[in-house]
C-alpha cells in the first residue's frame, strides 16, 4: 500500500478509535520507514502511540520502543506516555513489576483514571479478586459517572457467583446509562442467573422495548435474539413452576398474560432463524422451542 493510504486508512482507525492491530501494524510501519511521521504535524504524536500499541499487540516490542522513545522524548512526564510505557512492561515484564509501576505513578498522580484502570486490570490478570475489587470501590468513590467501571465491577461480582452484589453494580450503570439497552440486557441476564425470574422477565422485555425497530415484519437480530431467548427461558420456568412468582427478591409481579408473551418469543425466535438453511442453529434451534 501506498504512503497517502496508508496514512488514510490510520487517520480512519484513529477517528473510530477501532483497534486492528495487524493491519494498524503494518500500515503504520510503511510510515515509519518513509520518515514521513514527522510531517504529520500534531498527528504525529497520535500516530506514534496508535503505532506503539498496535506494535505491543503484534509482539514487535523493538518498533514499540522506537515510538515510546520519541514520544518520552517529546513529553517527558507526560502520564498518558506513563501509561503507555506501562502497557509495554505488562507486555514483557512480570505482573507484579507493571503493578509496582502503576502504584508508583499513583502516589504521585493519585486522582489519573488511566493509571487506576491499568492497576485494576493487573490485578485482576494476578488473580488477586479482593484486591481489585477494593480499587475498583475507591476508583469509583472518585469517578463515580464512569459507566465501564461499574460494569467491570458487576463482572467481577458475576464471576464469583456474587449476583446481588452485580446487580446492585449494574444499578449504577443503569442510572448513568438509562438509555443503552445493552446494560439493561446484562442486567436481565444476570437477575435470570441469580434466580429473580420476574425481573428478568421484566427487564428482557424492556430490553426489547427499548431495541426494537417499528419493523415488526424484520426478524430479530443481534441483542434482540439474545434479549428474546431470555424471555422464552423466563416464561418457561414461570409456566412450569408458579412458585417461582413468589420467590422473586425483587417482589416483581408477573404479567397477567405470560402464555401469549411465551408464544411471542417463540414466535420471533421461529422468525430469527427461518432462513437459516445450513449451521447447526438451522436445527437446533426449531427443535429446541418444540421441547420448550
Amino acid at each position: 500500500m501506498d504512503l497517502p493510504s496508508a496514512l488514510q486508512r490510520l487517520s480512519a482507525y484513529r477517528a473510530r478509535s477501532t483497534r486492528a492491530s495487524q493491519d494498524i501494524f503494518d500500515k503504520g510501519l510503511v510510515v515509519l520507514n518513509s520518515k514521513s511521521a514527522s510531517k504529520l504535524g500534531d498527528d504525529s504524536w497520535e500516530f506514534l502511540e496508535q503505532l506503539a500499541l498496535a506494535a505491543i499487540d503484534v509482539g514487535r516490542i523493538d518498533i514499540a520502543d522506537q515510538c515510546l522513545q520519541q514520544l518520552i522524548d517529546k513529553f517527558p512526564g507526560s502520564p498518558r506516555v506513563d501509561c503507555l510505557e506501562g502497557i509495554r512492561i505488562e507486555a514483557t515484564e512480570s505482573p507484579e513489576m507493571a503493578l509496582k509501576f502503576y502504584e508508583e505513578l499513583l502516589d504521585a498522580d493519585p486522582v489519573n483514571a488511566a493509571f487506576w484502570k491499568r492497576k485494576i486490570s493487573v490485578l485482576r490478570r494476578m488473580g488477586k479478586i479482593e484486591r481489585a475489587v477494593e480499587a475498583l470501590v475507591e476508583y469509583l468513590d472518585t469517578f463515580y459517572t464512569d459507566v465501564e467501571a461499574w460494569a467491570e465491577l458487576a463482572d467481577i461480582y458475576s464471576s464469583c457467583n456474587q449476583y446481588t452484589s452485580a446487580m446492585q453494580s449494574l444499578s449504577h450503570v443503569l442510572l448513568l446509562s438509562p438509555q443503552n439497552p445493552f446494560y439493561v440486557l446484562l442486567f436481565a441476564e444476570t437477575a435470570y442467573t441469580s434466580g429473580d425470574v420476574p425481573l428478568a422477565l421484566k427487564m428482557f422485555l424492556n430490553t426489547i422495548d427499548m431495541a426494537d425497530t417499528d419493523e415488526d415484519s424484520l426478524p430479530p437480530t443481534g441483542m434482540l435474539i439474545r434479549a428474546w431467548y431470555g424471555v422464552k427461558l423466563c416464561t418457561r420456568r414461570l409456566l412450569k413452576d408458579t412458585r417461582l412468582s413468589s420467590k422473586s427478591a425483587s417482589h416483581t409481579p408477573v404479567p397477567g398474560s405470560l402464555s401469549l408473551i411465551d408464544s411471542l418469543a417463540k414466535e420471533r425466535l421461529d422468525a430469527a432463524y427461518q432462513d437459516a438453511q445450513d449451521g447447526p442453529c438451522a436445527k437446533l434451534v426449531p427443535s429446541w422451542l418444540v421441547q420448550v
